[in-house]
């Protein structure tokens, strides 16, 4: 059998189109071609399960051979094999309907997520890199000849009948001159572990030699048993990961296993796992990890790999899961996942919708037994964990309803609380004129300890809460609750913070204040300073620097924001609040030195060291600082 002519489609220009529209990405040839192999690979094994076939199945395997030297690669498997009338349907008609139209809507346009994925087109993906491409096929049907068909990626081809041993199918691709990078044995390498790693069929690239103990025993000089190089079948893939596995069949080291097997040169094993499991009213396996997580998020996103069918697509998962989900490490793979021609765009239906809430819904449900479970363990995790649950909070408000009741909150006593136990625990003591709860926090304790203090002194309660998303948070929580207020440590004197009915009795009289506030107004900067006398306690700082909560909160929320509606607050310069301690005798000292030096150098000191407990201190004015110390000191 001899045959010749041209493939049938109903335009000229639809390899140019296949070649430059459906695949940018020219390494995908690899995967669809090898895909296809396991595809027919995998029909066999159905057609030997439901009794259609006789013939024993030999060792079902997919192998792709490189000759470098003869510029070609091949993708041979031992699957079902076509006939001749089987290459004539499917490989000289194209299999997509309506080629004629496809062309005409999609030539001209941009969106590659137009392109529903049913024409069937991987097979031409070959096209891509090869200026010449052989299919030697011999079907799996009893007294079937073996067929040959070649294409240069014109529509023109020939079909003849050939000789062949084994049934099964070689693609035998002749690489194009601007293609000769797949020559090389490390890039082919490199895409068959990024695309094939998990195909459920063997898949075999060259050999491999290890070091193995010298089977007879022979030993060297030393008396050592020695070496001898073992040569086998180099497998590139593990046909059995551990997502397609029942979680009743796994144990914790078993994920684990897994997590190294996915992440080589992650160090940091993941604290813990949820294993996904669903076949209705969608199919849809997976093993999420979550790690510990650093505050830089965005170096920490693309580490969810989403499969279809054990074959990689992308690790771009934002539109199946959810944004702050994105944090996650593992596998997603689902055969109702929407994909474009070339099975590497996903596109947005009612299915991605119903699985990204289902999977945020397993998240939730996860993080809600292991509270419940074991609090304690739950709370040591818990600030590996803090940022991923907050980054949630913010972005999915069903998320965020859930989370409130495991969400935690720890003081700076290293006591944890959920918001609800900690607001009753302060709602009493902490409540200010207006009937307000007001929440002190710090966001390092360290730095603001002397702010810490006063408060704890007088027998508040301060959390801890920093990172890169709090103030969002902050604001998230006082809207969801009317009668709650968030107030810094260091945002205003205490008393001011959470103010009460009854204050303190100034020592200083009115005309006493006024010529204090203008007497250190002279020596301060005004553009950066607001000056308030405030009638604190004897003990209190003389000198103490806030800043307005409101202020610091918005352009902390726009420099993670990147700007947007607050990009106003972030260009303002950095202004504070100078609050004068009236019934401080340093601050009465002021008042009562006679010397305008003596006075100066009082207000300077005690400005530097307000600056100093906040850490404003810095360059020139801290060397000036220590030279005037020393010298009062001498």
């Amino acid at each position: 059998m001899k045959k010749q002519g041209n493939i049938n489609v109903k335009t000229e220009n639809i390899f140019p189109i296949i070649k430059q529209f459906l695949y940018s990405d020219h390494e995908i040839f690899l995967r669809e071609l090898v895909s296809n192999a396991v595809d027919a690979t995998q029909k066999l094994k159905t057609l030997k399960t439901i009794g259609e076939l006789n013939t024993d199945i030999n060792k079902l395997r997919v192998e792709v051979i490189l000759d470098k030297e003869g510029k070609t690669i091949t993708i041979r498997d031992n699957g079902i094999g076509m006939t001749d009338k089987e290459v004539d349907k499917y490989i000289n008609q194209i299999a997509f309907s309506g080629a004629e139209e496809f062309v005409n809507k999609y030539k001209d346009k941009d969106d590659k997520n137009q392109i529903i994925g049913h024409f069937g087109l991987g097979f031409y993906s070959a096209f891509m890199v090869a200026k010449e491409v052989e299919i030697v096929t011999k079907s799996q049907v009893p007294n079937s000849k073996a067929v040959k068909w070649i294409c240069d990626g014109s529509p023109s081809f020939k079909m003849e009948e050939v000789q062949k041993k084994t049934k099964g199918t070689d693609i035998i691709l002749h690489i194009a001159e601007d293609s000769k990078e797949f020559l090389e044995e490390a890039r082919l390498s490199g895409i068959l572990n990024k695309y094939c790693k998990f195909l459920p069929v063997e898949i075999k690239f060259g050999t491999k030699t290890e070091k193995i103990d010298d089977p007879k025993g022979k030993k060297d000089k030393d008396g050592n048993v020695e070496k001898i190089d073992q040569i086998s079948d180099n497998i590139i893939n593990n046909t059995s990961p551990a997502w397609t596995k029942r979680p009743s069949n796994l144990k914790d080291n078993h994920y684990k296993e897994f997590y190294r097997e996915l992440y080589p040169m992650e160090f940091n094993e993941p604290l813990f796992h949820i294993h996904l499991n669903v076949d209705f009213p969608f199919n849809l396996t997976g093993i999420l990890y979550f790690p510990k997580l650093t505050n830089n998020l965005e170096v920490q996103k693309n580490k969810i790999n989403l499969y279809s069918n054990q074959v990689f697509i992308t690790d771009n998962v934002e539109n199946i899961v959810p944004e702050f989900l994105t944090l996650l490490h593992g596998v997603i793979d689902s055969p109702d996942i929407p994909l474009n021609v070339s099975r590497s765009y996903l596109q947005a239906d009612g299915n991605v919708k119903k699985i990204s809430s289902h999977i945020t819904k397993k998240v939730a449900d996860k993080l809600s037994r292991m509270f419940k479970k074991d609090r304690k363990d739950f709370e040591q995790k818990w600030d590996d964990v803090k940022v991923f649950i907050e980054y949630g909070m913010l972005t999915e408000q069903k998320f965020f309803d859930k989370a409130k009741e495991f969400s935690l909150y720890k003081n700076t006593a290293g006591h944890y609380y959920t918001f609800s136990e900690f607001t009753e625990k302060v709602k009493e003591i902490q409540k200010n004129k207006d009937n307000k709860t007001i929440i002190l926090y710090t966001n390092d304790p360290k730095e603001q300890h002397s702010f810490v203090k006063t408060a704890t002194d007088k027998g508040y309660e301060v959390l801890e809460l920093g990172g890169p998303l709090m103030s969002h948070l902050i604001s998230r929580l006082e809207s969801e609750n009317n009668d709650i207020q968030f107030a810094r440590v260091d945002a205003d004197i205490i008393d001011k913070l959470i103010e009460k009915e009854e204050s303190n009795v100034s020592k200083l009289s009115e005309k006493e204040q006024e010529k204090l506030k203008k007497i250190i107004e002279e020596q301060v900067d005004k553009e950066k300073f607001t000056i308030q006398i405030q009638n604190m306690g004897t003990s209190d700082a003389p000198f103490l620097i806030t800043q307005s909560e409101f202020m610091r909160r918005m352009k902390e929320q726009q420099q993670l924001s990147g700007g947007g509606g607050m990009q106003m607050f972030g260009s303002m310069p950095e202004s504070y609040n100078l609050a004068i301690n009236a019934n401080h005798n340093l601050v009465g000292k002021i008042l009562a030195e006679k010397t305008k030096k003596k006075r100066v150098n009082l207000i300077n000191q005690l400005l530097d060291l307000a600056l100093l407990s906040q850490g404003l201190l810095k360059g020139e004015k801290l060397t000036e600082f220590i030279s005037r110390s020393v010298s009062i000191i001498k």
